[in-house]
């Protein structure tokens, strides 16, 4: 705990407002359910908000700097709980583009869309994620959304899909398991290094890969009791009724995917009213494209005009039909299915929390991927009060940290100024004025320059010499 509140205080070093800053006038959204601040004022000091409430109750201090936000709408961060980091680099997907400067890049781009904080599930090397988090949590980049990592479990060799297992078997970035013992005694390692997060795989796609079967229940069930102990949160990939039932059943926190090719019965309803998990949905990758949908500057803004060409034309690493393709019955078949499971997971009592599983195709990448997934969630059965609760304060509770997700003093000053109000309609996420971490405006109009002249080179192997971004000044 020692090393984390000095590397705290470090990067408060780099962002102090010694005077403060007063923002006043907006709509003010705090995410936590209460009624929104229709016309309220916020004062800022060292990336902290010290004083909120209507305009006109705040005292401003001397010196105190005022920006007059009268007709925006304030509402804080997004946090996303579930991604994958620092393989993609647009149109190339490769452990080769895995470095510091590329998950920067991601958390950038993160960021741009007014994400303050994202989690990598499940597909870090340890060594190298504790290093960036604390090179990031001591100010040593600029700004972006915090970096957070969940370690991975699977059985030898399974685990990931296709695609990503190309980038975590030669980095060695998931923990291999095969029995209850050398469940528990993983746990123990990763506890030892006080990493509060881990996350496993029961998948039947292992099944496919020669002999090698999913986790068993045995597995997955002593290490998630193990993980308790350490009073480590355990998200568990799980995408077929029976192997849901299994890790909730099991005592798992966060469970993650939705059910598309089945349906819920009513045994697994009355497991989720028992156990009322947190729950990733993380739907959005089966979407078709939005840029199918025809020009949308919401999303061509950060990407490069050759990849928003071969996004359309389906050439993206991860294989993905072209905008011109028909529906096909299956998809029909997912719509339906989506329909009838949502509702109930909620009414059940799974406790929706926003994740994305962006990071594997661009035509659902960062940033942008948090605002569709959102949409979802109200096209599907929430308000948007709701939806903004689970994309803002809820993700803190499974991350286990309390400075962020809400305006309210004390929490850090991590927050998006809108031009419309999203309790009218969710899509009003997008139209971002600006965003704000640790108190300092992002400056998104140099972000998005740089995004979209990044260098787009197919070849991956190329990686390392001809980067598919470029890389911020330290």
């Amino acid at each position: 705990m020692r090393l984390i509140v000095g590397l705290v205080i470090g990067s408060m070093a780099c962002y102090a407002q010694a005077n403060g800053v007063l923002y006043e006038g907006a709509r003010l959204i705090v995410g936590d359910g209460s009624a929104p601040i229709e016309t309220g004022a916020f004062l800022v000091r060292n990336g902290h908000i010290t004083a909120i409430g209507p305009k006109g109750s705040i005292q401003a201090p001397a010196g105190a700097s005022r920006v007059d936000l009268t007709g925006k709408t304030v509402m804080a961060a997004l946090n996303n709980i579930h991604i994958h980091i620092g393989y993609e680099g647009y149109v190339s997907w490769s452990v080769q583009n895995h470095s510091p400067e590329n998950v920067l890049d991601h958390l950038e781009r993160e960021a741009f869309y007014g994400v303050g904080t994202a989690m990598a599930m499940g597909d870090q090397p340890v060594e190298f994620a504790i290093k960036f988090q604390q090179n990031q949590m001591a100010g040593k980049f600029p700004p972006a959304a915090r970096f957070f990592f969940a370690a991975g479990f699977a059985p030898p060799g399974g685990g990931p899909d296709s695609l990503l297992i190309q980038g975590t078997t030669p980095l060695h970035a998931v923990n291999e398991i095969s029995t209850p013992e050398e469940a528990i005694a993983a746990v123990r390692q990763i506890a030892a290094l006080r990493i509060k997060e881990v996350k496993f795989w029961v998948d039947n796609r292992d099944n496919t890969r020669g002999r090698m079967k999913k986790m068993p229940p045995e597995v997955y069930t002593a290490l998630i009791e193990e993980a308790h102990k350490h009073g480590m949160i355990v998200h568990a990939h799980a995408t077929n009724l029976g192997d849901q039932k299994g890790v909730v059943k099991a005592g798992v926190d966060v469970l993650v995917h939705t059910l598309v090719a089945e349906k819920l019965d009513d045994e697994f309803v009355a497991i989720l009213k028992a156990k009322r998990p947190y729950w990733a949905p993380v739907m959005g990758l089966g979407d078709r494209s939005e840029l199918c949908d025809g020009d949308d500057p919401f999303i061509e803004q950060v990407l490069p005009d050759r990849v928003i060409a071969d996004i359309k034309a389906g050439k993206t690493w991860l294989p993905s039909p072209p905008c011109t393709a028909p529906a096909t019955p299956q998809f029909a078949q997912r719509e339906e299915n989506l329909q009838y499971n949502f509702p109930k997971y909620i009414a059940a009592g799974a406790r929706i929390v926003l994740g994305t599983d962006a990071g594997v195709s661009a035509k659902y990448s960062y940033g942008f991927a948090e605002h569709h997934e959102i949409g979802m969630y109200v096209r599907l059965g929430l308000t948007p009060g709701e939806a903004i609760i689970a994309s803002t304060s809820r993700p803190m509770e499974v991350l286990q940290i309390k400075d962020t997700g809400v305006l309210a003093k004390g929490r850090r000053a991590d927050f998006i100024v809108l031009n419309a109000n999203p309790l009218d309609n969710i899509r009003n996420t997008r139209e971002i004025d600006s965003v704000y971490l640790y108190g300092v405006k992002l400056d998104r109009q140099g972000l998005q320059a740089k995004f979209k002249q990044a260098v787009v080179d197919r070849d991956a192997t190329r990686a390392k010499l001809k980067k598919d971004y470029v890389p911020h000044p330290l």
